[in-house]
């Protein structure tokens, strides 16, 4: 198949409009035509990663962490990015990466180590503001359901998950046609009244061009008249961290055992537990320091997450557990997770995991 239509999947599943500004998401290696029958998935586009992707035969490395994060403006080798992007391009190796896009997606990096703790009713720890349009268009009444079906298909309509959901007002339109045009009713040059349905409808800001296209399409007006506002309302499934309950409440030996069992980790850097037992659970893949609070506010008793600094240990106050566990170690699954994915979408498309270890920390 085509490159695109692998990364067409990819960005249905983390739109690379929810990668954070600093972030470099995307196709940063390769053209979008090219065929590709075979994908290495990794952490780390490393140099050792490459030559396991050469060794296998994959045209495309799908990392979770860019190898490019701010612009390049020599390629002679002196880093190993720029020898990276040199091994990439020389061996016609496409390089794309997922990064805060799948962390701010529910079913994305947090979901995974929700799923790996035993997790139930989780749901986004900081959900994301100003991602949410409402879109509303006056239509024919007899034209309303096409028209309402169209914007649906291309993504209008879903909040959490419910799906088609709409508003709708009932009145009456006028106009003139003026010359040189084609009305769909009534006579040019004569004042028409129609029965006109006022509907309305939520749209993702990344869906928003697709459905203004769809209902433009399906609208029998050659002139359709219709508004976009921006919501207050955040969306529930986007955002940072998660937050969910264990089946039932577990020591804080049982569950760092757990946690080290489930998520293949041998340290574990925590502050002092204050509560006896641990039941609600906050969690977040890579850096999470900046979720401590929301953490706090949600009421968790631990936060599973990683790269605390050590004054800000004392940031937890005694009001919930830091249980820092490291960056590889609380992403590294997430490698499974996008095989899994691709596996279920593309049943014929090869799709293998690096055997490369690229955590840069070890233990001794």
């Amino acid at each position: 198949m085509l490159l695109k239509e692998l990364i067409n999947y990819l960005q249905d599943w983390a739109p690379l409009s929810l990668q954070e500004s600093y972030d470099n998401s995307g196709l940063i290696v390769g053209d979008p035509n090219k065929e590709v029958s075979k994908a290495l998935v990794c952490l780390d586009s490393t140099e050792d990663v490459l030559d396991d992707a050469i060794a296998m035969g994959a045209e495309v490395v799908i990392a979770h962490h860019p190898i490019v994060f701010s612009g390049l403006k020599r390629f002679n080798g002196s880093t190993y990015v720029e020898r990276v992007v040199m091994k990439a391009i020389k061996n016609d190796i496409a390089l794309y990466a997922i990064h805060t896009n799948l962390d701010n997606v529910k079913t994305g990096v947090n979901e995974m180590i929700a799923t790996k703790l035993g997790l139930e009713n989780y749901q986004i720890l900081a959900p994301k503001g100003g991602l949410l349009k409402k879109v509303r268009v006056y239509v024919p009444t007899k034209d309303l359901d096409s028209v309402s079906q169209a914007m649906w298909d291309a993504g209008a309509g879903e909040i959490g998950n419910y799906d088609q959901c709409s508003f709708r007002s009932e009145g009456k339109g006028t106009f003139r046609a003026g010359d040189g045009t084609n009305p769909h009713v009534g006579e040019q040059g004569e004042i028409h009244e129609e029965t006109e349905s006022c509907l309305e409808v939520v749209v993702e800001t990344w869906k928003l061009n697709s459905v203004l296209k769809a209902m433009r399409k399906s609208h029998p007006y050659e002139e359709v008249a219709y508004d976009v506002h921006d919501l207050q309302l955040k969306h529930n499934q986007v955002g940072a961290g998660m937050v969910g309950d264990l089946k039932e409440s577990l020591s804080i030996e049982e569950f760092y055992a757990k946690v080290k069992s489930s998520l293949d980790v041998s340290v574990i850097k925590s502050t002092k537990p204050h509560v006896s037992g641990i039941r609600k659970v906050a969690v977040c893949g890579g850096s999470g320091s900046f979720l401590l609070n929301a953490a706090k506010r949600s009421g968790a008793d631990v936060l599973v997450t990683s790269d605390f600094k050590y004054h800000q240990f004392f940031d937890a106050e005694d009001e919930i557990i830091i249980a820092d566990i490291g960056h590889y170690e609380s992403e590294h699954h997430v490698m499974q997770w996008i095989q899994d994915k691709l596996k279920q979408k593309f049943p014929n498309f090869a799709v293998q995991l690096t055997q490369v270890n690229t955590n840069p920390v070890h233990y001794y």
